[in-house]
């Protein structure tokens, strides 16, 4: 339900109804309800207060692109030091981390770092959204290829996908990737490794992928970008002086 707030829930004989104001002005009856309030960054009760280390207004652990505290022997990565809550970043930052302290030159700049939604079917991004794109007032071309297209997704009956790329009409590199669909998680490395690589759509397009699989939707979606897709006619739209 979109344009609604939850104002009420209570339970009853028959369950727990909830109330809504807002586009949905009713009132429902369910079995379960999931209340998720976020997440606090636990970084009291280690002493840094008596450290130069410092914790910002949110909790959050401050760090610079070494994972370095303000005081130079302590580190933190992960959680406590802010989003993306991601064990796959944590565990990123743990590596720059141990690295930094053996005497190596290195530092945390990740390009894009993969997200993924495990539902069903799989939600997965990486790079800057189409949404994030708006809000900076950028100049971004969208690439669709949907996965009633695709072959491998026919075959397992599971069409219920799309795949999306994010890119700078003038340099037409990728910016960003989004995949719904069944393994997208698995199928999103891909486009975190394109945007790192800083990889055009040319690059995605020319890049031979097996068929049928549900990854080379990845190659389609480029390929939509200069109206060139084997299996959607959808020309390149006209650039305008």
């Amino acid at each position: 339900m979109v344009d609604s707030k939850v104002v009420e829930a209570r339970e009853e004989s028959n369950g727990i109804r909830v109330i809504f104001e807002g586009a949905a002005k009713e009132s429902l009856v369910y079995d379960k309800v999931l209340v998720s309030v976020g997440r606090k960054p636990n970084s009291t009760g280690f002493g840094l207060e008596k450290t130069k280390a410092v914790v910002n207004e949110r909790g959050f652990i401050d760090v610079d692109s070494q994972r370095r505290t303000n005081e130079p022997s302590i580190f933190a990565i992960g959680d406590v030091v802010g989003e993306p809550m991601l064990a796959h970043k944590a565990s990123h930052e743990g590596r720059v981390a141990a690295e930094v302290i053996a005497g190596h030159k290195v530092a945390f700049e990740p390009g894009a770092i993969p997200a993924v939604i495990f539902t069903d079917p799989e939600i997965a991004w990486c790079g800057l959204t189409e949404t994030q794109a708006k809000e900076r007032g950028q100049d971004v071309a969208i690439a669709k290829f949907p996965w009633g297209a695709s072959g491998r997704a026919l075959s397992i009956e599971r069409t219920d996908g799309l795949t999306k790329l994010v890119i700078d009409p003038k340099s037409e590199r990728v910016l960003g990737v989004g995949i719904v669909g069944a393994g997208a998680g698995d199928m999103i490395s891909e486009g975190t490794l394109a945007i790192e690589m800083g990889a055009t759509a040319t690059d995605v397009k020319l890049t031979i992928h097996p068929h049928p699989t549900l990854s080379e939707t990845i190659m389609e979606a480029a390929e939509v970008f200069y109206g060139q897709s084997t299996h959607v006619y959808r020309p390149r739209k006209k650039e305008t002086p």
